[in-house]
């Protein structure tokens, strides 16, 4: 990444020239105005990372400035200073945008060290960028998300197919999103204009599910009371897509048969023939060379439907994805609830990436649902809000029934899952797990009290008493905190 293009704008020609000196010593891209005006014109003429302004300066104020750079550019950052600090005034510039402020005197040290912050959160942003254009380009089809291998090669031949005729079949375990890859390749197909018509077999019993493939006329069977066209006819010169294939009864599928093989059929209870143009894509939990071996399933109908076979990996076979599916699903969810998160703890991380999602993707979203539904806002994904259970034993709680978490075992030894190891005792739980019990330790040597516990360790009360909430600490001893109401 070039290097940060900073702008200075302050009337003390002393600052200034420091400033220069010492920001082009460590790479940056510098410009300076000695005056509010001169610092628009430069704002307006080029675009800058970083806006280094004084409050107060001649013709235009700081705020101002600071207001102009944001509207033009809502990714620079700037930095306030002034010789005339106070708490309004630093109010006032953090509420207007501000990165940090900065009060003269200071050492140059303090500011090259907010310049440097600022410089690593325009890296990860830019990395984060590329990311996004990454995934939404190579990882990415129609909302298919996967950098696995295995996954990959589904994405590959998916985009290939979809530009065919051929009959899919799409097999995978519930949850492994085999109508999104349904979706996708009557999308990106040359039929995408017409009809995409989708049928439910196994939600249907044999009589009513071959009425509704091939419709009926006028009084073929009890309630019959006029003609209906079916989905055959409803998706000619469109997709048909038939969920649960291998649900389909023998007499129906002596029927699918025919269609496939002669692209014609008749309603039931009727005697015209009817051709069908329609492109075939269906789905199943099952695997459908077992069902043939057994007599369920019929051979020929299995060799006209498995043209194009499509084989969906479990969640668990493919962890490598589960952050980034976690990622978009969230911010997905969380514009549609109108919520706003900043991603998932390191904490919240770890329990997605032990977990072995038993209901594949449906669940994840699900769970990340659930997540942005009970989260605070604007604060990060924590784990309870991940299973909806305060007190997870990840966090050191009891276990609690209902909790997927828990009856994984997931805060404890787990076994390790397709693709390697992974270890239920990492550094980032190993580091909670000392820090609430280092916080027990003090508040017991503090007989409860967070007040005295806050000095000793460092931190303010509201920090402690968020730490504690986050590890399921009780109040002081005996679940009350020893603390005045007052404090």
């Amino acid at each position: 990444m070039r290097p940060p293009a900073v702008l200075i704008i302050d009337d003390e020609p002393l600052m200034r020239l420091s400033l220069e000196d010492a920001l082009r010593a460590v790479g940056c891209e510098v410009r300076a105005a000695a005056t509010g005006p001169e610092g628009l014109a430069l704002l307006e003429q080029t675009a800058f990372d970083i806006v280094i302004t004084d409050l107060r300066l001649p013709g235009v104020d700081g705020l101002t400035l600071l207001q102009a750079a944001k509207q033009r550019s809502p990714k620079t950052e700037v930095i306030v200073i002034t010789a005339h600090g106070s708490v309004e005034t630093a109010v006032g510039a953090m509420k207007a945008g501000a990165y940090d402020y900065i009060t003269k005197p200071f050492s140059m040290e303090e500011l090259l060290l907010i310049v440097e912050r600022v410089g690593k959160m325009l890296v990860l942003r830019q990395e984060n960028l590329q990311l996004r254009e990454a995934l939404e380009g190579k990882f990415n089809f129609e909302g298919i998300l996967g950098k696995n291998e295995r996954m990959r090669e589904v994405l590959d031949k998916i985009r290939l197919v979809a530009a065919t005729d051929s009959t899919v079949l799409i097999t995978g375990e519930s949850g492994t999103g085999k109508e999104l890859v349904a979706n996708a390749i009557h999308h990106n197909s040359p039929r995408r204009d017409q009809a995409l018509i989708k049928v439910s077999c196994a939600a249907l019993p044999e009589t009513l599910l071959e009425a509704e493939l091939f419709g009926h006329e006028k009084g073929a069977f009890t309630g019959a009371l006029k003609q209906r066209r079916g989905r055959f006819e409803l998706a000619h010169k469109g997709t048909l897509f038939l969920d649960e294939i291998g649900e389909v009864s023998p007499a129906v599928q002596v029927k699918l048969l025919r269609v496939l093989q002669e692209r014609q059929f008749e309603r039931v209870g009727g005697n015209e023939t009817i051709e069908s143009d329609v492109r075939l894509v269906c789905a199943t939990q099952k695997d459908l060379k077992k069902e043939v071996q057994r007599g369920r399933f019929r051979e020929d109908l299995f060799y006209r439907l498995n043209v194009v076979p499509v084989q969906l990996p479990p969640l668990r076979a493919r962890r490598e994805d589960v952050l980034m599916i976690a990622e978009h699903v969230l911010q997905t969810r969380a514009a549609r609830l109108n919520k706003t998160a900043k991603g998932f703890s390191q904490s919240s991380r770890e329990v997605l990436l032990r977990y072995s999602f038993p209901g594949n993707v449906r669940e994840l979203e699900n769970m990340i649902e659930r997540a942005v539904a009970l989260c605070r806002p604007n604060e990060e994904v924590q784990a309870w809000d991940l299973c909806g259970f305060p007190s997870c034993p990840y966090l050191g709680g009891p276990p609690q029934e209902g909790c997927g978490f828990c009856s994984e075992g997931i805060s404890g030894k787990q076994a390790a899952p397709a693709g390697g190891p992974v270890h239920a005792d990492s550094l980032a739980a190993a580091r909670e797990q000392f820090e609430r019990q280092y916080i027990l330790s003090v508040l017991d040597r503090t007989q409860g009290s967070r007040t005295m516990a806050a000095k000793i360790l460092a931190l303010s009360r509201k920090s402690l008493w968020e730490k504690c909430k986050r590890y399921g600490i009780p109040s002081g001893r005996n679940g009350k905190d020893t603390d005045d109401e007052s404090e």
